[in-house]
């Protein structure tokens, strides 16, 4: 992957063809217009997301965090893994640092409301709930992440303040509207669409209180020489996130301002790339060392074959080295906006 990137404008001159180039054209039109229709996004979610929990129980720290960790001196920086080598815990801290950054940063207090668009399975919300008092509502299209984020919660005894719903962003309730003070979305923008960013932060903004309320989002992202609303298919979109679309951070923050028809400030903007590399090389050790080929083949009955099985496995290395190279060389990019009301500030200055 490096070799490929650093020589990419060669290769792509050598390995491109006619037919390559008519193919990329008509998968990148698709997703932009068809890819992300209310029956396409679930259909997205399932292949995504509902596949065996014991997958991802395998490779991803404790909360289950499936997003890009922050990484402190604590655990010797982003590459401390590299050059002290990986240690126990490294991975939980640098995870819960993320979703505590997260959400001191959408200035969350006690009883108050969060709308997340994203569950994952569950653990944004349930430190919201235990940690910051507050009460969350949270999104899922996969079933599968619904049913153990509920069990999580129950575990936590957060029945009572935390609310998972099976439904898409474009499906909220009326009784949403102006109802939290504040939102969290984690790299799900990812799953989005360029042809809906306006009505993502359209609705983000129906459901936030007008003054005093707070949105944080968080994407993979491309840098803006190289974002275009019509993604072909690469290994990503076709075998892992079917359908995705990497946003820029400049097209978000436009859409944050179209879809709230400017009701909304931007108050930050953070790259986390630099943190994403030794995020993905801790969950392919972690897949390594914790994934069982027999809890998984009750999920995957084909996996009972040994090749299968580890034709499986090296799927998921090659995911985590892909992106990890390209974090790492700057061809794509994590950024967290941070938006808040006009007129708001971000603290007491005065």
């Amino acid at each position: 992957m490096d070799l490929w990137l650093d020589n990419q404008s060669g290769m792509q001159d050598t390995l491109s063809s006619v037919v390559a180039r008519v193919s990329a054209a008509f998968s990148g039109l698709y997703n932009s217009f068809l890819g992300q229709t209310l029956s396409q996004a679930r259909l997205n979610a399932i292949a995504s997301y509902d596949q065996s929990n014991e997958l991802f129980k395998a490779f991803l720290s404790a909360e289950m965090m499936y997003s890009c960790a922050l990484w402190s001196d604590s655990e010797g920086g982003v590459r401390g893994d590299l050059e002290d080598g990986p240690r126990f815990g490294d991975l939980e801290a640098a995870q819960l640092r993320k979703i505590r950054h997260v959400l001191t940063k959408a200035r969350v207090k006690p009883g108050h409301r969060i709308l997340e668009f994203g569950s994952g399975w569950g653990g944004l919300a349930i430190e919201a709930a235990r940690t910051f008092g507050c009460e969350v509502d949270t999104l899922t299209l996969s079933m599968e992440q619904k049913t153990l984020a509920e069990e999580r919660i129950r575990a936590a005894g957060l029945e009572g303040r935390v609310r998972v719903h099976l439904l898409d962003y474009r499906e909220i309730p009326a009784e949403f509207e102006k109802a939290f003070d504040a939102f969290v979305s984690i790299e799900m923008l990812e799953h989005v669409g360029s042809k809906h960013y306006n009505t993502y932060f359209k609705l983000v903004d129906f459901a936030l209180k007008s003054h005093g309320a707070t949105a944080v989002v968080s994407a993979s992202t491309f840098p803006e020489s190289r974002f275009t609303g019509y993604q072909a298919e690469d290994f990503m979109r076709r075998y892992m996130w079917p359908n995705s679309c990497l946003p820029s951070a400049t097209a978000l923050i436009i859409a944050a301002q179209t879809g709230s028809c400017n009701r909304f400030t931007l108050e930050s903007v953070e790259n986390h790339a630099a943190h994403y590399p030794r995020t993905l090389r801790e969950w392919g050790r972690r897949l390594d060392r914790n994934l069982a080929q027999d809890a998984i083949v009750k999920d995957y009955p084909a996996l009972r074959e040994r090749a299968e099985y580890e034709a499986f496995k090296r799927k998921w290395h090659y995911l985590f080295a892909y992106a990890g190279a390209g974090f790492a060389k700057g061809y794509i990019t994590c950024h967290m906006l941070t938006f808040i009301r006009p007129n708001d500030t971000p603290g007491r200055c005065d």
